[in-house]
């Protein structure tokens, strides 16, 4: 039972030492780069994001969405000038965790349960 009762405070100890840091305040605004894979080719997608406006480059087109900040982690992205129904839903951002000057983060539309997840890279 004493095994017991110096074990938990131990594993406590540990276990709240291995948290994510999360610095999201760093990654508000600034310019960033994400790179994914789409059917075995790496794609690249530029993008600079103030407090209010994000501008997207991706494969040679150039989108700007508004950003609606829930909480210095968390954020809401909605085009300004969707071309397609597909495009007039809302994408919920998440950072998840903060390193240097890379991020990951969880993504998906709005009201959705389905996410993914990437790695955004801070350039400026």
């Amino acid at each position: 039972m004493k095994k017991l009762l110096v074990l938990v405070p131990v594993l406590s100890l540990l276990i709240s030492c291995m948290q994510a840091e999360r610095n999201c305040a760093d990654f508000k605004t600034g310019k960033f780069k994400f790179e994914h894979e789409v059917d075995g080719v790496l794609k690249t997608t530029l993008f600079e994001r103030n407090d209010s406006i994000e501008i997207e480059t991706y494969e040679g087109k150039i989108d700007t969405a508004s950003i609606r900040w829930v909480n210095d982690c968390e954020y809401i992205l909605t085009k300004l000038h969707p071309k397609s129904m597909a495009e007039e839903k809302a994408v919920n951002i998440k950072i998840l965790s903060t390193k240097d000057d890379t991020y990951l983060f969880e993504f998906g539309i709005v009201g959705m349960a389905q996410k993914q997840r990437g790695t955004a890279t801070k350039l400026e």
